[in-house]
């Protein structure tokens, strides 16, 4: 086969349950000048003979066994094995519409200053998402154009990971997915969004991810709210608030201030937190006091990070800040 114009990295454990759905989906394409790469991580179930049946029936279907080190060793692996010019993600839970690709193509080389696009989710045909998984779909649905997908990248993961479409050079410029005691996924999106990178998704649901009570994200501690602020705070701390040793801190509940310690431990001091409730304005915590809004009209204007993460806090919180001079993105990130 000629190189391919697009290589799907596809990796699989022990997924023969649903690989068959997923590989179809990929197959029926209407933009067909792909390959599909499914990387096969020691499954003990019938993934491998799930993915041969397919290679025998499409020659774009390639098979590839991972070093058997989990997925970012398997992703890795897909990344060193790619022959596309531009590299696409799913998982072998999923599904995707079969114009999926060709949209996401056409965006992406719609604007040069485009790095990545992504699209919107929705759950597979007959599923539903409920609590915390319904929760982030609306939210990362409603992050469509760059600006705002940067400007709330430290909330949560602002790209649902298998649904990215990039140029492979630039994921083997920035070295592939990282591997540690974090999700891979929101570190390699924090990384590109780091180095520069412009991401925006087609405004149409055309990946369908579904929630499995055995998802990682459910059970393994690296995707768990510890990690999550870990991995905020490294970013945090060698980006925006590079320079700035101190930062006044929105939000003084033991849930916020949990969440700030990672920045603490990084040598970020909270100079004071913010907060409406009235039981908390007056406390002190780590030497800082908790004022009300309206004090942030006599501190410095230092950088300020909100860590409310309440349903409706994000719409009740920005015209306040608004009202004493502080701009998302610029002086101020909203970090849950």
């Amino acid at each position: 086969m000629a190189a391919p114009l697009i290589t799907v990295l596809l990796p699989a454990r022990d997924e023969a349950a649903t690989l068959d759905d997923a590989l179809t989906d990929l197959r029926r394409q209407t933009l067909a000048d792909l390959e599909i790469l499914v990387i096969d991580d020691h499954s003990a179930d019938d993934t491998l003979a799930v993915a041969r049946r397919a290679a025998a029936a499409d020659e774009r279907v390639r098979l590839l066994a991972s070093p058997g080190q989990g997925i970012v060793a398997a992703l890795n692996a897909g990344l060193a094995a790619t022959r596309g010019r531009y590299l696409a993600r799913m998982d072998a839970d999923d599904r995707c519409a079969p114009d999926r690709l060709e949209k996401q193509l056409a965006l992406l080389q719609s604007d040069p200053a485009l790095t990545l696009v992504s699209c919107l989710i929705g759950p597979p045909p007959g599923e539903t998402y409920a609590g915390g998984y319904a929760t982030y779909a609306k939210w990362v649905n409603s992050l469509v154009d760059p600006e705002a997908i940067h400007r709330e990248r430290f909330v949560e993961c602002p790209v649902v990971h298998p649904t990215l479409l990039c140029p492979a050079d630039r994921l083997r410029r920035l070295g592939g997915w990282r591997a540690g005691a974090f999700p891979e996924d929101y570190d390699l999106l924090l990384r590109l969004a780091a180095a520069g990178a412009k991401m925006a998704k087609v405004p149409e649901v055309l990946y369908f991810w579904r929630d499995r009570p055995r998802r990682a994200s459910r059970i393994d501690p690296r995707y768990g709210p510890e990690a999550f602020h870990r991995l905020k705070a490294e970013y945090l701390a060698a980006g925006p608030l590079q320079g700035s040793p101190e930062v006044i801190v929105w939000g003084a509940g033991p849930g916020s201030r949990r969440a700030v310690r990672p920045l603490q431990a990084l040598g970020v001091r909270i100079r004071a937190w913010i907060d409406i409730d009235p039981r908390k304005i007056g406390h002190v915590h780590g030497g800082a006091p908790v004022v009300a809004p309206a004090a942030l009209s006599s501190l410095p204007r230092l950088p300020l990070l909100v860590y409310v993460g309440s349903r409706g806090a994000r719409d009740l919180i920005r015209p306040r800040l608004a009202e004493f001079g502080y701009r998302e993105g610029d002086n101020a990130w909203f970090c849950a």
